[in-house]
């Protein structure tokens, strides 16, 4: 075996971060299609209750958007060892980001004042918990994001190595899109 093609075969060959994050989302997705499944025969039972998304939910989303934005620029900023607007796209994808879940807790915090509340047959208990294990998601890509933004602050750390970048991003585009998927999902449902 040539120099060559033992190169190529290791290039064809996927990280082990980037299988793992693969099978996390996986699994991450498959427990959301549980429970969305769920909410639809739910839904046609009777004592069901619909209840109103509130308007906060829609701002969020445009946040979340944005953030992916980003964050995609700042992968191609760390790719090109642009690090200054790698750190400031970082630094604008966390406030992004944490903008969301306060976003979050206001709306859910107008829907408990409405009355919407987790007891009985409805579309809120399901929003409560779909919609909050998104954000304990959201919370989980923050943190990463985090410790990426510290690092890239950080005078001793000077490793240009992607990898890193590259599945935080493709994690936080993921719920991103996941939270695209259930906000119309129960646009179209509520």
């Amino acid at each position: 075996m040539t120099t060559d093609t033992v190169s190529t075969q290791q290039r064809k060959k996927i990280h082990p971060h980037k299988f793992t994050l693969w099978v996390a989302i996986a699994s991450i997705i498959m427990m959301f299609a549980g429970l969305t499944s769920a909410y639809i025969v739910k839904g046609s039972l009777p004592g069901w209750v619909e209840i109103t998304i509130p308007r906060l939910f829609y701002y969020s989303t445009v946040v979340m958007l944005i953030s992916s934005i980003t964050m995609q620029m700042g992968v191609k900023a760390f790719r090109e060892r642009s690090m200054r607007m790698y750190r400031n796209m970082v630094t604008l994808t966390v406030v992004l980001g944490t903008v969301f879940i306060v976003l979050q807790v206001i709306a859910f915090r107008q829907l408990y004042a409405a009355g919407v509340i987790m007891e009985g047959s409805g579309a809120g208990q399901f929003l409560y918990i779909i919609f909050g294990l998104h954000a304990l998601h959201v919370i989980g890509g923050l943190i990463v994001l985090i410790v990426l933004f510290l690092k890239a602050f950080s005078a001793r750390v000077r490793n240009y190595n992607p990898i890193p970048v590259e599945v935080a991003a493709t994690y936080w585009h993921f719920v991103d899109l996941l939270w695209v998927y259930l906000f119309i999902f129960f646009l179209i449902k509520i």
